[in-house]
């Protein structure tokens, strides 16, 4: 049930008593209500889900040593990483839906800050009538104008956090863009290293391929002249046709990850491959990627946590516009019009009215639908908060895991290397007693076997290192500078 009460303002002062006591109604309801409809954002409930540790737990690469993460993909020897980076966001399909999503949210807050001020409509009207009743009855021209105003006193501040809400989803539209640029740099760096490794890999497989053919050549002559017998030599025959094999499946793997690059940058594959030809088959190294320090307050440069935290502030300002809604609310309308009439040859009548005055509406019974509406808006924002506080234990688990997996594979990476050079020699040394007949083709399989899983280790940890830089910039939201300053880009324009 709502009272609505409307009072038109006139030269008499018979208006002015419905008018002072829709005033006092609406004071008194506005002393006992502001305090239930109007309260500060929730500041410290957002800093106490965002509290992390002082400082990470995990080894700081290089020991903590040289300068900060920076200008990330320049510092890679390879140019086409940047570039392709730089196409695949210029060309991808999630950014362009992201750009569209701020340019909808940036209209709707536009369309909601609209309602502070005071609504203008002109309305004009002309008609040529003739009516059927009484027969022959004259033409009638007639013709009418007004212009209506309508203006909501915001007294619980149900409009103005309406348009906070509205803002809050705009500015998290923005930084969801942000986000997914970062996302999307990350996805096309780590295939791309993919590539590089598989590419690195095949090329091992060859020329594990070219000597197991060797091999087999050598004891097929070996055989035929009775200096080696039928078992070792289909034994090493088998590791040449198993070989083969194996860089049949690895060249397929590689074709996959150009495809999956081909997709993601929107390049002509005969293009892209062109240009994987410059560094084939060589791994991007960053001479001067170092990190000097990450500090926890890192995660408040992340887009992603951002955007939460807005999310955030827009729910709790939903909240308060669902609980203002709960309250009278009164608006202040006037009215100006134009008339003019003339039947058939007559003369021209014209007339001219107004009206102004406040229109109050009191919510007196509803069956609890307000009440249930400012519960569920207050539940939104609890959930809402829940989400963030889950993003930020989440962002300090991906830091943290990104420290622990580059520490590793930096130490990891000495040791596979010293293992490829060990087992080469010992390849190299056993080929060379087999061929003199001191050893056997088991002892050669097994030592070019060794090699190979010892060189293929060494690679795959090289790769490993490169993918733990690139998740540490994903999870620091796109790198900072010193003193903690988000290195964001620029948003996108409408």
């Amino acid at each position: 049930m709502m009272l609505k009460t409307e009072v038109q303002s006139r030269p008499q002062r018979a208006g002015q008593g419905p008018m002072r006591w829709a005033a006092l109604v609406v004071a008194s309801l506005a002393l006992s209500g502001a305090g239930c409809a109007i309260q500060p954002p929730p500041s410290q409930r957002l800093q106490q889900a965002a509290q992390s540790a002082p400082s990470w737990q995990a080894p700081l690469p290089h020991g903590g040593q040289a300068q900060g993460l920076q200008q990330w993909w320049t510092q890679f020897d390879d140019p086409l990483l940047g570039q392709l980076i730089a196409q695949a966001q210029a060309s991808s399909p999630s950014l362009q839906q992201a750009v569209a999503r701020i340019q909808q949210a940036r209209a709707v807050a536009t369309q909601s800050g609209s309602a502070v001020w005071p609504g203008l409509n002109l309305n004009a009207a002309a008609q040529r009538q003739q009516l059927a009743l009484p027969k022959d009855s004259p033409i009638q021209n007639v013709g009418n104008a007004s212009l209506d105003a309508a203006w909501e006193i915001d007294l619980f501040a149900r409009v103005r956090q309406q348009r906070d809400a509205a803002e809050a989803r705009a500015q998290a539209s923005q930084l969801e863009w942000h986000a997914a640029r970062v996302s999307l740099a990350a996805e096309v760096a780590q295939s791309f290293i993919q590539l590089r490794a598989c590419e690195r890999l095949l090329q091992i497989g060859q020329e594990d391929a070219q000597a197991m053919r060797k091999l087999g050549r050598w004891s097929a002559d070996k055989l035929s002249v009775g200096l080696e017998a039928p078992g070792p030599d289909a034994l090493l025959q088998a590791a040449a046709a198993e070989a083969e094999s194996r860089v049949l499946a690895q060249q397929a793997e590689c074709d996959v990850l150009i495809k999956g690059l081909v997709a993601l940058s929107a390049w002509p594959e005969p293009e892209l491959r062109a240009r994987l030809r410059t560094r084939q088959a060589q791994l991007p190294q960053p001479p001067g990627l170092q990190l000097q320090s990450l500090p926890a307050q890192t995660l408040a440069q992340r887009p992603d946590l951002a955007a939460l935290q807005s999310q955030v502030m827009a729910a709790w300002a939903e909240r308060g516009a669902a609980e203002a809604s709960r309250y009278p609310q009164l608006q202040l309308t006037g009215s100006i019009s134009l008339s003019a009439l003339q039947v058939g040859a007559g003369s021209r009548v014209e007339g001219s009215a107004w009206s102004f005055g406040p229109s109050l509406s009191l919510p007196l019974f509803d069956a609890g639908a307000r009440r249930a509406q400012a519960e569920a808006a207050q539940a939104r924002f609890e959930e809402a908060l829940a989400g963030y506080r889950g993003a930020v234990l989440q962002a300090v688990r991906e830091v943290e895991e990104g420290l622990v997996r580059l520490d590793s594979a930096a130490q990891r990476e000495q040791f596979a290397d010293s293992s490829a050079a060990g087992y080469r020699k010992a390849a190299l040394a056993t080929a060379a007693s087999w061929r003199a007949g001191l050893s056997s083709a088991a002892d050669l399989e097994q030592a070019q076997r060794l090699l190979l899983n010892a060189q293929s280790a060494l690679v795959q940890v090289q790769a490993a290192r490169l993918a733990a830089w690139v998740a540490l910039y994903k999870a620091s939201g796109g790198g900072w500078q010193a003193g903690g300053e988000f290195a964001a880009a620029s948003a996108p324009q409408p």
